[in-house]
């Protein structure tokens, strides 16, 4: 299966998202912004990092850009589509998830090695987790606030499209503690913190098992290669 990763400027995790593919046996497909061709993939990752430096709000250039079109016309027709951090936020910019991006409570850049509780098996993304599963992924985010109103909120649970959620305190205010979110249909998801560091023993986040041990994030990547092969 061939997974694309769809590059802006300033995109900087791109390589960490090819990695993680090819770990749980997938394809990668390095894709830049300027010549991206969708048709040549089955899935697509959009990775994390500073798009276009994020000048506007973070997302917001990189939502505009034109590949986000073909981008939509995918995730109409039910391409698999994940965005990690940077990633969520340009496909909230780009109105193909719900929500929008403010800086953290307390305005500073956050680093931590966040738990969060898995809400929702439906997607192309979770299916190898248990629905409460609780797992650590990195987090990393100045804009990691996610944002919608109290009905926007209560429409994606009622729906059952609130994928994960922050465990503990709420390390940046996301109103719900949400921490992912899919679209109707479930094929899009958007995730603040990153599964992509989180996939090789020796390079992940801290667990009470042992430092840097946390490979909880390859699981994603695993899900969607059975989805797409099943």
């Amino acid at each position: 299966m061939r997974v694309g990763v769809l590059s802006f400027p300033g995109s900087l995790d791109g390589r960490d998202a090819e990695r993680a593919i090819s770990l749980s046996g997938g394809e990668s497909v390095a894709l830049w912004h300027a010549d991206a061709d969708l048709d040549s993939v089955d899935a697509l990752v959009i990775p994390g990092g500073w798009s276009y430096g994020d000048y506007m709000r973070a997302g917001a250039l990189a939502a505009m850009d034109q590949p986000m079109r073909a981008v939509a016309a995918a995730a109409e027709a039910g391409m698999p589509i994940i965005g990690l951090g940077n990633g969520f936020q340009i496909l909230a910019a780009a109105e193909i998830l719900p929500g929008t991006f403010t800086f953290n409570d307390g305005q500073e850049f956050l680093r931590a090695d966040q738990k969060v509780s898995i809400e929702s098996v439906s997607t192309p993304f979770t299916s190898a987790f248990e629905k409460g599963e609780e797992i650590i992924l990195p987090l990393r985010a100045k804009s990691g606030r996610y944002v919608l109103d109290a009905d926007t909120l209560a429409s994606l649970e009622d729906q059952g499209r609130v994928v994960a959620r922050y465990v503990g305190e709420n390390p940046n205010g996301s109103v719900g503690a949400v921490a992912a979110v899919s679209n109707e249909r479930g094929n899009v998801v958007g995730i603040m913190p990153h599964p992509e560091f989180a996939v090789e023993a020796g390079f992940g986040p801290d667990t009470p098992g042992a430092m840097r041990s946390g490979i909880d994030g390859a699981r994603f990547f695993d899900s969607l290669l059975a989805t797409v092969n099943a």
